[in-house]
């Protein structure tokens, strides 16, 4: 049986948002229906929140090419900014798990925040 065309075009999206595309008969009360022409074809499944920052680490070691401990200084520091752009240091001790990821300590992490703040 064919996936409906709206699924299959948002399935990118639901990738990269660290969802899944569901069928309409598996939509729960926590998903997001997907509805064509006024009928439900299927849902989106939003992944736990506490996967969030882990997911974000992997979406900018995508963008930038390699895993972040690996990364050049000024990788590193570009980093930072795009998770703090994402908003990854608004979740709990976001800080302490960013710095081990990147193989500094937290001090470095704050000192690339603050760098990147005033210079904005």
């Amino acid at each position: 049986m064919a996936r409906h065309p709206l699924l299959v075009a948002l399935k990118p999206v639901a990738t990269r948002l660290g969802a899944t595309i569901v069928s309409r008969a598996q939509v729960g009360p926590n998903d997001i229906p997907l509805v064509w022409e006024g009928v439900v074809v299927g849902g989106l499944r939003m992944p736990d929140i506490n996967d969030a920052l882990t997911r974000l680490i992997e979406q900018v070691e995508f963008d930038l090419g390699g895993e972040l401990a690996s990364l050049s200084r000024t990788d590193k520091q570009r980093a930072v900014q795009l998770l703090d752009e994402r908003g990854a240091f608004l979740l709990r001790r976001s800080i302490e798990d960013v710095a081990d990821v990147l193989g500094v300590n937290r001090v470095t992490v704050y000192n690339y925040l603050n760098a990147i703040r005033e210079s904005a």
